[in-house]
């Protein structure tokens, strides 16, 4: 899988393993030879390192991760490229990762196109750099410069690497030529000072000041997170240890990290999110069907949501109509967007050039007529189902026939919104969460009338927008949340039956979940929880009241219309489950009137306050959702586990290192999630939520465990 030639006096050796070129045992050993070859041979006076196709060598062989260690390692392919007397030389292009950018920091020099990018992404999958990298970086870029990178896992771009050390020239146009002509003009100069092993660690007198900032950083962003702890201590070593002793210090953490569940957990959300893509549904799937052209673009709606939808199509270089039907309102979304698109700048998330770009994609319109040409459009108006209905039939008779429909709904049959059109097969789903211009899920819906072309289309458009699509069938709240339902009704239940919102708050952010279930609602607003509920009872022809009690055989609390009604919304009227007095209304702090206000309605209710453990609040939250997620399953909502973990990593930020709600299931076991829904189940036989899943029931009682399942033929009950 390395390509051998000399090109004159330079020994080429071109890595061709697609798509990637990842560095496979067979890789490792194809280097390894090549590097023998052009030693022994006399008529060679240097050596440059490329690959073939797309990229650089972008990266380790994941798949080998699982798998005993097989010889010729890494680290030892690049002692023997940094021991040569020849120089050698890396010549990049596309994705220099991971692995790819050892083998270049073994290299004496490293070229680059200006196209390409470095980086070490390990601690995405819960390691870190296994090859030297946490030792060879810092001696070329410093300590604060091999801290960030690393621990973050950022790709950095040729011209930022050069001035960082790690590349020595920049080029454009062919880079193995250019490799090839840069390697020639080292020919005759001594590699032993280009040998990073005897470099000193700039700034190292600095280490422990570095090291505490770096360890304060990643236990802040990184929170609960192993892989970035174990890389601050491994670059600090850099420093305090020999070159060959920090590489063996960083074996051992290596070695450590590989084998802890974290990082089973990472690499299985990885394969996951690749798997999403993949989808299939009635008539058609990723590989048959074949997406429309999408080149303009309209959303309805200038609110909150509707102008981070915009942000997003309008950051990848769509036009987008933006219609609102009140000019005021309209004048504030153009504002919210154009204020977005300013603040990504300042942050450095998109360039001078797109923010200028966007600005001028940006089409402000009250008149539908404006609509006439575009390919496709997303109703983002809040959630009512007639309301969505009558746009959609304005649209469906302004609209061209090719024209797709899509509702950014959170919970409504697309079914029912489809029927007001003449083009049911156009009509779609695209469920983005807030803020739609940062949270990465769409959510994409197909009704049982859209065609696969369109679904086809829609999950393109998602990955060009910088999202990660999963598609999903139609029903009562998707898969996302109808699967969160019964986490954010059950938190509810516990403040009725004992426990305090903040002690509820503080178990769930302990687990690992960045926000707490009250603080996340406060964030949203009330309102918008209570509006969605009264939708969802309206479908059973009920309408909420102080005496509800239950909705559609479900157990009801009136607890979040009790807060709205006193006009705490949440963050935006300055209380909410908590208050927001501080940090200029972004600080929740507790509030005595919302102890009150339980403990008022604990009374009416006739119920009496108890001690809820944190065991309970966990297994409450999660258990009833995990029920839930194997129902989708039976039902066909979802297709596979890894659809619904990766929409609760990226939709409810579920901690990736514990892999998803589903991948977690298995890890504390199916038939002890079983023990504990049948255990609450008969606690509270009201809640629909708790009635055991039969695909659960049966994985537990034989014992079978959910990956082996979706394997068998059929995968069904």
């Amino acid at each position: 899988m390395v390509d051998y030639s000399v090109n004159g006096s330079v020994a080429l050796l071109l890595v061709n393993n697609p798509p990637v070129n990842a560095l496979s045992h067979a890789v490792r050993k194809g280097l390894a030879d090549g590097m023998l070859k052009a030693e022994k041979d006399r008529n060679v006076k240097a050596i440059v390192i490329a690959g073939k196709g797309r990229t650089f060598p972008a990266g380790a062989d994941i798949r080998e991760f699982s798998r005993p260690k097989r010889e010729p390692w890494l680290t030892s392919v690049g002692n023997n490229i940094e021991s040569s007397r020849k120089p050698v030389v890396a010549a990049i292009h596309g994705t220099c990762l991971g692995g790819g950018l050892e083998v270049a920091l073994f290299c004496h020099y490293r070229v680059a196109l200006k196209s390409a990018k470095v980086g070490f992404p390990e601690v995405a999958l819960g390691i870190l750099p296994g090859a030297a990298g946490t030792q060879r970086l810092p001696r070329v870029t410093g300590l604060p410069i091999a801290f960030d990178m690393i621990t973050s896992g950022r790709h950095v771009s040729a011209d930022q690497a050069k001035k960082y050390g790690i590349i020595d020239e920049v080029f454009t146009g062919d880079i193995v030529n250019s490799g090839i002509k840069y390697a020639l003009s080292m020919v005759g100069k001594s590699t032993i000072p280009r040998r990073l092993r005897a470099v000193q660690v700039p700034g190292g007198e600095n280490v422990q000041e570095y090291a505490d900032a770096a360890m304060a950083q990643v236990k802040k962003k990184y929170k609960g997170y192993q892989a970035p702890v174990y890389c601050v201590r491994a670059i600090k070593a850099s420093v305090e240890k020999p070159y060959d002793l920090g590489v063996k210090n960083e074996e051992t953490l290596f070695k450590v990290l590989g084998q802890s569940g974290q990082a089973r957990a990472q690499q299985y959300a990885f394969f996951a999110e690749r798997l999403v893509g993949k989808w299939q549904m009635p008539g058609g799937n990723s590989e048959t069907a074949k997406p429309l052209p999408v080149r303009s673009t309209a959303v309805i709606g200038a609110g909150t949501m509707g102008s981070g939808i915009a942000v997003c199509i309008l950051s990848a270089g769509l036009p987008c109509y933006l219609v609102e039907q009140n000019e005021k309102f309209l004048n504030n979304g153009v504002k919210t967007i154009k204020a977005l698109m300013e603040g990504s700048v300042k942050l450095g998330k998109i360039s001078v050039e797109v923010g200028q770009r966007a600005a001028s994609l940006l089409k402000p319109t009250m008149s539908y007529d404006d609509l006439t040409g575009v390919d496709l459009v997303i109703e983002a108006v809040y959630e009512n189902l007639d309301l969505k209905k009558e746009i959609f039939a304005k649209l469906d008779k302004i609209c061209k026939p090719s024209t797709i429909l899509c509702s950014n709904t959170s919970s409504l049959d697309i079914d029912r919104i489809a029927v007001a059109t003449n083009r049911p097969e156009k009509c779609v789903g695209v469920h983005f969460f807030a803020p739609a211009y940062h949270m990465k899920l769409l959510e994409n819906i197909y009704s049982t009338r859209t065609s696969p072309v369109t679904a086809a289309t829609v999950m393109k458009l998602g990955k060009t927008i910088g999202k990660v699509p999963v598609l999903v069938k139609s029903c009562q709240g998707f898969l996302a949340n109808r699967m969160n339902t019964p986490y954010g009704t059950e938190a509810t239940f516990l403040v009725e039956e004992g426990a305090l919102p903040w002690e509820v708050d503080q178990v769930m952010e302990d687990f690992g979940m960045p926000m707490g279930p009250f603080k996340v609602r406060d964030l949203s607003g009330l309102d918008i929880n209570v509006k969605i509920t009264e939708e969802i009872a309206k479908t059973f022809g009920i309408k909420l009241t102080d005496e509800t009690r239950f909705v559609g055989g479900n157990r009801y609390s009136h607890l979040n219309a009790t807060l709205v009604n006193m006009g705490r919304l949440g963050r935006k009227s300055g209380k909410g489950w908590y208050k927001y007095e501080k940090a200029g209304g972004k600080l929740a702090t507790v509030d005595d009137e919302v102890i009150s206000v339980l403990e008022r309605h604990c009374r009416r209710l006739g119920m009496e306050r108890r001690t809820v453990s944190s065991q309970e609040i966990i297994e409450r939250l999660l258990y009833p959702c995990i029920n839930e997620g194997f129902k989708i399953l039976e039902e066909g909502i979802a297709k596979r586990p890894e659809d619904i973990d990766i929409s609760w990593l990226y939709g409810f930020t579920f901690p990736k290192y514990l892999g998803g709600p589903m991948y977690y299931a298995s890890q504390v076991g199916l038939d002890r999630i079983y023990d504990r829904i049948c255990h609450y189940h008969e606690a509270f036989p009201y809640s629909k939520h708790w009635v055991p899943s039969l695909l659960l029931r049966r994985l537990s009682e034989q014992n079978i465990p959910l990956s082996q399942w979706m394997a068998s033929p059929g995968a069904k009950l």
